[in-house]
């Protein structure tokens, strides 16, 4: 990491990127972009409003402000104006607000026939509930991801915003975008990319959805491989309150699991049978309840066990190995052997001219 002096020398060095502020996915989104290096120009309402600003001050990072009227033709025309100089522009409108305001892909195509223009939305621009307002949790609800997450018997739990806004949401929107770009360099023409949060958590349910073609996932929250039903790969209670995540699939992994709990694989019952997975879950969670989770941690530190302390954010960032890789809060990723990314400008709030120059 660097200090706000720093200059970018990520692999998106010399990408000219407008942003229409927006929340969740949008910001998120642009933050990647501004973290692999590229010159991000956000721009905020002239007024100053912005919903659930403290919430995104991270995701703000590394770009430069601008505040301008959209609904007034001179802040119109001076958007058009950087979107002449920009290669790509994203917005996070409800489907045709850009258009209303003059500013949808027509105008700044004719404006740059080379922009890639991506726009976030939560249903997608079209279908009988494109117009209709929603978050993360709505449209997990509609893939049928919220469903399977949670316990037996249990309802669903949503986790948090990250399978909806970012992983849905932003990162496609910016693998998008940079296909768009690569597919620029041959045809010299933009393109719009229409990335919708609906479309993405599809996308990433493709693995469940073959699971149940293939009769390996049941319907039901929490009685499967991979959702917390197995109890070889889920979270146990530890004595001080804490849990451990265990993550014991392969066989050796789960043998490691049993010597560190020092339970004998001869007196359990097959763990390939999921008829079993009570009776096996009651025995390992009354042993992990015969320690506190740190001393779980340790004894379990340098083995195959898969096994690792469930932390709080805050005490994630003092791990070790977090603070080895410098990893958190939120650091650039992925990394890059040759244009590292860096963090080379803090946020900032509005009112910087297109520029950057305070007023």
């Amino acid at each position: 990491m660097s200090d706000s002096t720093s200059t970018a020398t990520g692999p998106l060095h010399g990408l000219k990127v407008v942003e229409l502020s927006a929340i969740g996915p949008v910001p998120f989104a642009c933050m990647m972009f501004a973290d692999l290096g590229a010159d991000v120009l956000r721009v905020e309402r002239a007024d100053g409003r912005r919903s659930f600003a403290a919430w995104h001050r991270e995701l703000d990072r590394g770009r430069r402000t601008v505040a301008l009227d959209l609904k007034d033709p001179a802040g119109v025309e001076e958007l058009l104006r950087l979107v002449a100089g920009a290669d790509v522009l994203v917005e996070g409108f409800r489907p045709r607000v850009a258009e209303r305001l003059g500013i949808g892909p027509e105008p700044c195509l004719r404006r740059n026939p080379a922009l890639v223009y991506a726009r976030m939305t939560g249903w997608g621009q079209e279908g009988p509930l494109a117009l209709t307002p929603g978050h993360d949790i709505n449209y997990l609800a509609l893939t049928g991801a919220l469903y399977a997450t949670g316990q037996s018997g249990g309802p669903p739990v949503p986790p948090v915003n990250l399978l909806g806004d970012f992983g849905g949401g932003a990162m496609y929107l910016v693998a998008g975008v940079l296909a768009a770009l690569h597919e620029r360099a041959a045809s010299g023409l933009g393109q719009v990319v229409d990335a919708s949060i609906l479309d993405g958590v599809n996308s990433l349910l493709g693995m469940v959805v073959g699971m149940a073609d293939a009769r390996q996932w049941r319907h039901e929250r929490g009685v499967n491989l991979l959702d917390g039903g197995a109890p070889f790969y889920t979270c146990y209670a530890c004595a001080d309150g804490g849990h451990v995540a265990v993550g014991a699939l392969e066989d050796r992994f789960y043998a490691a699991l049993l010597d560190g709990l020092e339970l004998d694989p001869v007196l359990l019952p097959d763990r390939s049978d999921p008829d079993n997975w009570p009776a096996l879950r009651r025995v390992f969670a009354d042993r992990f309840l015969r320690h506190d989770r740190d001393a779980w941690a340790r004894r379990f530190e340098e083995t195959e066990a898969c096994v690792t302390p469930v932390l709080r954010v805050d005490e994630a960032a003092l791990h070790p190995h977090q603070r080895s890789r410098n990893s958190a809060p939120a650091a650039p990723a992925p990394r890059f052997s040759r244009t590292p990314a860096v963090l080379h400008r803090q946020p900032e709030s509005c009112g910087v001219d297109p520029h950057g120059r305070r007023p």
